[in-house]
């Protein structure tokens, strides 16, 4: 019964550390010497956009949550734009080993009646997405952010769609930076 109890905790722990992984940790870096507020049209920036080594679904997935981002913004799609827009990709993966031994009695004593161990292993792709806000006219970097969470590698495309959302959504809201 002991022993079923801490299998059913550990694998409670397992859970809890998988869930809080779900977000998506941010980061943004930019040019200080820009004035962002200028900006107000953007494309797509196909010569980056097609170096990124993903599916071409995921690439339309993750430039139409761009593009749904920065209208949200205020932004237009234009084909004379103020800014490009691309992306950059890279995936690895992870493998945890959990090795819990226990058993080992309370008090001074050894509990022979109490022993196991208990192994498991889990996988898990993290996925790192940056995207390029290029100034259109100098051909400048002005604007980067990079999330980096875990992706969903489940069959269900609807899970998929909403994670690269979350990605998207998460990275663009460091944008405009703050002007101090």
């Amino acid at each position: 019964m002991k022993r079923k109890i801490l299998r059913i905790l550990s694998l409670l722990i397992l859970v809890v550390t998988l869930v809080s992984c779900s977000s998506v940790r941010v980061i943004a870096d930019y040019d200080k010497q820009v004035n962002f507020e200028e900006f107000k049209s953007f494309a797509f920036y196909r010569p980056g956009i097609d170096k990124a080594e993903i599916s071409d679904l995921d690439k339309r997935r993750i430039l139409k949550a761009i593009e749904n981002e920065l209208i949200i913004k205020g932004f237009v799609k234009s084909g004379n734009p103020d800014l490009l827009v691309s992306i950059i990709t890279s995936s690895r993966e992870k493998i945890d080993v959990y090795n819990n031994v226990y058993g080992a009695g309370w008090g001074w004593g050894w509990n022979p009646y109490f022993y196991g161990n208990y192994n498991s292993v889990s996988t898990s792709t993290e996925g790192v997405l940056y995207i390029d806000l290029i100034d259109a006219k100098s051909k400048q970097l002005v604007w980067q952010g990079q999330g980096v969470g875990y992706l969903s590698v489940s069959n269900n495309i609807d899970k998929k769609e909403a994670r690269i959302r979350e990605f998207v959504k998460a990275i663009m809201e460091k944008y405009p930076p703050e002007m101090k």
